[in-house]
Order: structure tokens, then C-alpha cells, then sequence
């Protein structure tokens, strides 16, 4: 990497953990982009330039995220033999990494902001579309290893996504054990059912 894009990392950077800090403390409307320039030394030509708006520096930030939470993810993964195990073992990652992350209130406040810009929509549509193929991937091993029998892998895994997705705002009051047994809960009824099966 040359110097100059060097610099233009490192000043990426500089201004999306100091964004991260102010949207955490402030929340996402009340932190202004003023404030950012105030908090780095930057310009707001600069941080224009490195994220085009407010909304895509916090996209920005939610992206990072997510791949900070898929990361540990895969390296808890394999502790995990089943694919069942595998469902229970993601459900409570995603559970904690919610209840527990600083960042979890701005993110809420910012998708619950109606206003949003038609490239910023579709980056988000991009993000679900990931949580989407997350969760094919991880049913669509399921069914190569005989362990899951579906045939609609897509269809499951939007169920999976919107079950979480329910959870994740269900959740928000209650403790931790009981936000734990809601998830745990919740992928039981996704793998087995409510039916009594017939003996």
C-alpha cells in the first residue's frame, strides 16, 4: 500500500472510531456530523469523502460490526458438531453480542429513522441479502450431511433471519437468561415444530 492511500486509511479509520464513540454516547440523530469534524481534526470534506453522508459512515459502522460478529462467529463454529448445534450455538452468539454491544441502541434508533437515501436502502437491502445467505449456507450443510430435510433452503432461511430478527427486538428488556431461553426456544421450535407428532 502507497503512502497516500496509507494515510487515507488511517484517517478512514480515525474518523469511524471516533464517529462509533459519539454515535454511542449521543445516539445517531442527536451526533452531528459538526461534532465528528470536532472529535478528529477532520474536515467534513474529508469525511465526505470517505462516506459520502452521516448515514453512510454509520453503515459503515454497522458493516464493521457485522463482520466483527461473523468473525467470531467462525471461531466458535466448530466447537459445534451438528448443524442443530451449530443453529443453538449462533442463536445465543447473536443473542449476547446484541444484549451486550454498546452499539446495539444507535443501530435501533437509526432503522427506525424513516428518512433514508435510495443508495443507503439499497446498501441495507445488501446487508440483509448477506444475513440471507448466512443462514443458506448454514442449512444448505445441514442438508448435504443428512442431518436437516428441507427442500426450500431459501424460504428457511428467511424464516430463520425474521425469527432472529423478532427476537433481537423482543428481547431488548430482558435479562440476559431469559433473552437466552427465548432464543434457545426459538430455534427449538424452528428445528422440531409445534405439532404433537402422531405415535
Amino acid at each position: 500500500m502507497n503512502k497516500k492511500k496509507l494515510q487515507s486509511e488511517q484517517t478512514k479509520k480515525k474518523v469511524a472510531d471516533a464517529a462509533r464513540a459519539l454515535f454511542v454516547q449521543k445516539g445517531y440523530k442527536a451526533t452531528s456530523i459538526e461534532e465528528i469534524v470536532k472529535a478528529t481534526g477532520c474536515s467534513a470534506g474529508n469525511i465526505y469523502y470517505h462516506f459520502k453522508s452521516k448515514e453512510g459512515l454509520f453503515l459503515h459502522l454497522i458493516e464493521e460490526w457485522n463482520k466483527e460478529w461473523e468473525e467470531t462467529w467462525l471461531t466458535k463454529e466448530p466447537l459445534y458438531s451438528s448443524i442443530a448445534d451449530k443453529l443453538y450455538g449462533m442463536a445465543e452468539h447473536l443473542a449476547l453480542d446484541q444484549l451486550n454491544h454498546p452499539f446495539t441502541k444507535a443501530v435501533d434508533e437509526f432503522f427506525n429513522n424513516a428518512e433514508k437515501a435510495s443508495d443507503v436502502e439499497e446498501r441495507i437491502n445488501e446487508m440483509i441479502k448477506g444475513y440471507l445467505t448466512f443462514n443458506e449456507q448454514l442449512l444448505r450443510k445441514g442438508v448435504e450431511r443428512g442431518e436437516l430435510d428441507i427442500t426450500d433452503i431459501p424460504g428457511h432461511a428467511l424464516l430463520l433471519d425474521s425469527l432472529l430478527f423478532g427476537l433481537n427486538q423482543h428481547t431488548r428488556k430482558m435479562g440476559t437468561e431469559q433473552a437466552l431461553a427465548a432464543y434457545r426456544l426459538a430455534i427449538d421450535v424452528f428445528l422440531h415444530g409445534i405439532v404433537r407428532q402422531a405415535r
